[in-house]
């Protein structure tokens, strides 16, 4: 199908598009999920801002103990990023699972966390990260925890007339293991269920444990009860199955055609168990 008529506009500074945005407009991004949205004639907007030549906006640098992503930087540059690589290795291994080739050399981290789409893979590693979020609007800048920004299916933190700036995500130092495990749907390449793994031992103990579960409800969240049923213990496999059985305790899990709600469960339960062992496996 063809989309409804739209006015389009490509400024080259930031400021520029969001005065555009504070009169109404919508953003564009990789439009790897806006533009089918629109040929569907799901999203009808009538002022479209491309922020693709906005050279400040995309990025990825290291600040202190933590790094800045911008909004525009596609999943490949995430992938790739031998920075991320190195310290925040959960983020760029959660990129190389999104969609195909194509897509990550379009698609944004930044359209990507804006549009929340509930089987989305990133949401589930910047809550295992407690990543932040930064949102600006023509007259302020503000930021958000990922565990306030994704409030339901496709709902953000996101107010009129702002855009996802950047994404902020803390360096991981020695003793620390991530791992990124999805069953992903074979056309869209979403997630059924995706788990979303960070610990860190001190001796032979987990002192922290961090799970984001994507695919499973009507929005990434925190596998909390599983998080503290971890911490002060050792990790054996014994102890992981446990673990893993608590990541769907109490969610009011989705049902498609794609997978029941007690298969989904199911799936959270397998797979965080091997999000688990990868990720204590990797610990140096």
């Amino acid at each position: 199908m063809i989309p409804q008529q739209f006015e389009y506009s490509a400024p080259k500074t930031l400021d520029e598009a969001l005065g555009l945005l504070a009169e109404g407009a919508r953003p564009l991004a990789g439009g790897m999920s806006l533009i089918p949205m629109m040929k569907l004639r799901l999203s009808n907007p009538e002022h479209l801002v491309d922020l693709g030549r906005i050279k400040d906006l995309s990025y990825i640098r290291e600040q202190g103990t933590v790094i800045h992503i911008g909004a525009t930087t596609t999943h490949h540059d995430v992938e790739s990023s031998p920075l991320l690589r190195g310290k925040c290795p959960l983020l760029a291994e959660t990129a190389s699972h999104i969609g195909d080739v194509q897509v990550r050399n379009m698609g944004t981290i930044g359209g990507s966390v804006a549009h929340a789409d509930p089987a989305a893979d990133y949401p589930a590693a910047l809550q295992a990260l407690e990543a932040k979020i930064v949102l600006k609007g023509a007259k302020s800048e503000r930021t958000v925890s990922a565990a306030d920004f994704f409030v339901d299916t496709f709902t953000t933190a996101l107010e009129s007339g702002e855009i996802v700036r950047e994404v902020i995500v803390p360096v991981d130092g020695s003793g620390t293991g991530t791992s990124y495990q999805k069953v992903l749907q074979p056309a869209s390449g979403f997630a059924i269920v995706g788990i979303a793994v960070r610990v860190r031992k001190q001796g032979d103990k987990v002192a922290m444990a961090r799970i984001g579960v994507t695919g499973l409800s009507n929005r990434a969240f925190r596998a909390t009860a599983a998080e503290k049923a971890l911490e002060g213990r050792s990790g054996s496999p014994a102890e992981i199955q446990a673990v893993a059985a608590l990541v769907g305790q109490g969610v009011d899990a989705n049902s498609d055609l794609h997978a029941s709600a007690d298969y989904r469960l199911h799936l959270a339960s397998v797979y965080a168990a091997k999000a688990l062992a990868v990720a204590l496996g990797r610990i140096a």
